[in-house]
């Protein structure tokens, strides 16, 4: 499976050409050439045929281990995207309206208050015009934030995702955000947040079901993503990809914990790991329209509501905050959505939907173009934004047509 996660085509029939191949790989390996990567694994498809697969540099740069196509990756925040889609097969079940309330799971988010910057450092509090709704979770909207991430003083009172995914149950995590003030309003900022792993709770209580086990019944398993998951076994230990030792820019050590120790709950917002191919795979399903090889997962009706845009008018857009070369998108139910063309810095058609990954993982599909492309790195920090940027501009790049 690993190897040959779609069907292989010939590069120059469906379009991609061998000198825009050859510019990608000379790019990758100057990369690592430079010490800046330890290496990658890039998969290109287009009208569904796999036409780029290989594995470069290496999947641990201290043992000096060669990566291999079926290194296991962080998938951070692309495991987002994933539990959106459990979320909507529960929603096209009538199991999880996207009206309904939060605090009909979780009471004590009916008492959270909203914190605005008082000018002098401080916080002055607001009640919530509206409570927190599935759909708020689902596009970012809810007022939750990571900390260091967001603005205002609000903001800096939430812990990071480091701070509680090795410590806090669901209880405790609970307890521990409903007693933050929320940044905006529900419903009417982007704030990049908490909001999905609090989702994959709601999915926990919706199925009783833990949510790496749910996602392995409804998603993983008939979609034939056998390498993904939330456990750190042995397996995927021994074949996890590791990060440089040092961060290139700035030479602070580093680290990817998810990959070293086991977290104490199935976040979902940043805690499943996978390989390419999985993920390919993934998202071959989604371009698709909701079915992979006869495996209808959502219909197309949802795929095309999860991927249209959902910041709508009088909701602040900040998405390119968190992806500063994403001017002009908006965000959908779990992926971010290309509402219009230019202002990006990066090529691409009205429609393509993507999201990436804190570690360095890489996902875009443009239906107009029929493309659907990932990649696997560990590259944490700040360096991961310019290989999101970097390789989109050199995959449509190699377009022919």
């Amino acid at each position: 499976m690993s190897e040959h996660p779609l069907p292989a085509g010939d590069p120059q029939a469906h379009g991609v050409s061998a000198a825009g191949i050859a510019a990608i790989e000379a790019f990758i390996h100057r990369e690592i050439a430079a010490s800046r990567l330890p290496g990658a694994v890039l998969a290109i498809a287009r009208e569904g045929r796999l036409l780029h697969h290989r594995a470069y540099g290496l999947r641990d740069p201290v043992a000096r281990v060669p990566m291999t196509l079926d290194t296991v990756f962080p998938l951070a925040s692309m495991t987002k995207i994933m539990v959106s889609v459990a979320a909507l097969k529960l929603m096209q079940a009538g199991r999880l309206p996207l009206r309904s309330r939060l605090d009909a799971f979780f009471p004590a988010f009916a008492g959270m208050q909203i914190g605005l910057d008082d000018g002098h450092g401080g916080l002055s509090l607001q009640p919530q015009q509206r409570p927190i709704l599935i759909h708020d979770l689902l596009r970012h909207t809810a007022g939750i934030t990571y900390g260091g991430r967001g603005m205002g003083a609000a903001a800096a009172r939430w812990p990071s995702a480091s701070e509680v995914m090795f410590t806090d149950d669901a209880a405790a995590f609970i307890d521990r955000i409903t007693r933050l003030p929320l940044t905006h309003q529900p419903g009417t900022a982007f704030e990049y947040g908490f909001s999905t792993d609090v989702l994959g709770l709601v999915i926990e209580q919706i199925t009783g079901e833990r949510l790496g086990e749910h996602l392995s019944r409804e998603l993983w398993q008939p979609l034939r993503m056998h390498d993904t998951g939330f456990a750190l076994t042995e397996a995927r230990r021994a074949r996890g990809a590791r990060p440089l030792p040092f961060n290139p820019l700035d030479g602070s050590p580093q680290a990817v914990s998810v990959m070293q120790r086991q977290t104490s709950l199935d976040w979902g917002g940043a805690a499943a790991m996978g390989t390419v191919s999985d993920y390919l795979r993934f998202g071959q399903m989604l371009h698709d329209g909701g079915a992979l090889e006869g495996e209808r997962i959502l219909s197309p009706q949802t795929v095309a509501l999860m991927t249209a845009n959902h910041l709508g008018e009088g909701v602040i857009n900040t998405v390119h905050h968190t992806e500063p070369h994403r001017e002009g998108y908006g965000f959908g139910l779990g992926v971010a959505v290309r509402t219009q063309a230019g202002l990006a810095s990066v090529p691409g058609r009205v429609g393509e939907f993507t999201w990436n990954g804190a570690y360095g993982t890489i996902f875009f599909a443009d239906p107009a173009e029929r493309l659907v492309v990932v990649a696997g790195t560990v590259a944490p920090g700040e360096i991961r934004k310019h290989y999101r940027e970097q390789l989109q501009v050199l995959v449509y790049g190699a377009l022919t047509r």
